[in-house]
């Protein structure tokens, strides 16, 4: 099996990348031109680095580095910088789905390739629908208006909800949500749920990067799995805040 990983070098990447080289898949890491960071997989078998940018490139120049991929997953995220809020690309994270979708669309091959997408509670499952609470609702919209990155989080799942669906012949997907990120050395348990349980803004809980690294591999290594959550945006948080603080 191969992948191509969006965003390899960052918090989450890295590890994306480390737990699939585990499992015996073969990863393509995405990474900026340019880029000094090292990967410790740099050097693994099995591993290889594409020094590129999503954002410049168009959906012809991806298509050939995609054909012989299973399955794309996105780690791409904004930099906490005021020129990662603000600056450009607003749209990133869409760009970069919809990028690969057309992609997939060129090469027409004869099986459905994946896209996995790492997303945020902060952004509702509208085909369910979830009903946040009223708090919530309200800082969300404030967010929404005050910070692109949230907004672009918001319509790359649009672009998976609404223009590729749940029955399209060549693209399966699925975003998933994690709560506020932390840091931890080792997988720990942890919870996946369809809906938060949890007020994201004034009540939210933890979810350990790595964690998040396991469940996507997982995601791309287990058959059933994926067919549980396939077309859907399965919430993950660490097992202690799978419920909400009394």
């Amino acid at each position: 099996m191969k992948v191509l990983v969006l965003g390899a070098s960052g918090a989450t990447g890295r590890l994306l990348v480390d737990a699939l080289l585990r499992a015996g898949v073969q990863v393509k890491g995405m990474v900026r031109p340019g880029s000094t960071y090292p990967l410790k997989s740099d050097d693994r078998e099995g591993f290889s680095r594409i020094e590129s940018s999503i954002a410049q490139m168009s959906a012809r120049e991806l298509a050939p580095m995609i054909a012989n991929c299973d399955v794309v997953l996105s780690c791409l995220g904004h930099n906490l910088s005021f020129r990662g809020i603000f600056g450009h690309p607003r749209r990133l994270v869409t760009d970069a789905i919809r990028t690969v979708c057309q992609a997939i669309e060129i090469n027409r091959t004869g099986r459905a390739v994946k896209v996995i997408l790492m997303n945020t509670t902060g952004n509702a499952n509208r085909d369910i629908p979830e009903k946040p609470p009223w708090s919530q609702r309200v800082a969300v919209g404030l967010i929404r208006t005050l910070l692109p990155p949230h907004a672009d989080n918001e319509a790359a799942t649009d672009c998976l909800r609404t223009q590729i669906g749940q029955a399209h012949a060549r693209i399966e997907w699925a975003a998933v949500r994690p709560d506020g990120l932390i840091d931890e050395a080792v997988v720990s348990p942890y919870a996946l749920l369809p809906s938060p349980t949890r007020n994201v803004i004034f009540d939210a809980g933890k979810t350990s990067r790595i964690n998040v690294a396991d469940f996507m591999a997982r995601l791309v290594t287990e058959d059933a799995l994926w067919q549980r959550w396939k077309g859907q945006m399965p919430v993950i948080y660490n097992a202690e805040y799978s419920e909400p603080v009394d």
